[in-house]
């Protein structure tokens, strides 16, 4: 029984409960607060590195997927904060740590986990649903599949930012201009990470990371739970 219990999958979903809860409760209800959200940077990069040791095969395609996402997480940002052309008019603080042409290179990261994981949960859901047509006898065509994994795949990520921007401005992460969150914000992500997900289905690598679809579940209950409860 304690073998079964210690496993790298249980020990990787203890870890990132525990410095999600934490976090939570330190944020919410804590004297501490700003301690709490200044060591941002460092769940960010361990939720990282616990994801790379649960990922079964870091093969180079993996790690292509991971590089361009970085890239492309980093390029497109650069963009919106240094000409508004992207996502709106916006700028980031300290709390992300260092910066490269105004863009934390964390944010980056961050478009690499958030890709990946809604990559990861899709993939599951279209062999599940490929399986369930082809034992009705019927067969769904690749193109049909790839479209609705892409479409997915844009909408899932934009919906993880949707509940991550209230809380990113009220934290300091970033701050809009504008009060409200511009409607193009949206229409970037999911342009942007439709086509990460266009490239996460086309690079043949591991994909069934045991990790990855309960840190996006975690995260998104992390995010929702401030977006309710932070003053």
């Amino acid at each position: 029984m304690p073998e079964e219990l210690f496993t790298k999958k249980n020990i990787a979903i203890f870890i990132a409960l525990l410095f999600h809860f934490s976090g939570a409760i330190g944020i919410l209800y804590s004297a501490n607060k700003d301690w709490f959200i200044a060591n941002t940077p460092l769940n960010l990069l361990l939720m990282t590195g616990l994801l790379l040791w649960m990922q079964p095969d870091k093969g180079i395609k993996f790690f292509l997927f991971f590089g361009i996402s970085f890239l492309v997480g980093m390029g497109t940002e650069m963009i919106g904060v240094n000409t508004g052309k992207l996502f709106g008019t916006y700028e980031y603080g300290t709390v992300m740590g260092p910066k490269l042409n105004g863009v934390p290179y964390l944010i980056g990261i961050n478009w690499f986990l958030v890709t990946f994981c809604c990559g990861v949960l899709l993939t599951k859901i279209s062999d599940w649903t490929e399986e369930k047509y082809e034992n009705m006898g019927v067969r769904l065509k690749p193109w049909m599949l790839t479209f609705a994994f892409v479409l997915d795949g844009g909408m899932l990520a934009t919906v993880f930012d949707y509940n991550i921007e209230p809380v990113a401005v009220k934290l300091g992460f970033w701050l809009w201009k504008e009060d409200a969150i511009p409607w193009f914000n949206y229409v970037c992500w999911f342009a942007i990470s439709a086509q990460l997900a266009m490239l996460f289905k086309k690079l043949d690598f591991d994909k069934d990371n045991q990790f990855a679809v309960h840190l996006l579940v975690i995260q998104v209950l992390f995010f929702i739970t401030l977006k309710i409860y932070l003053p």
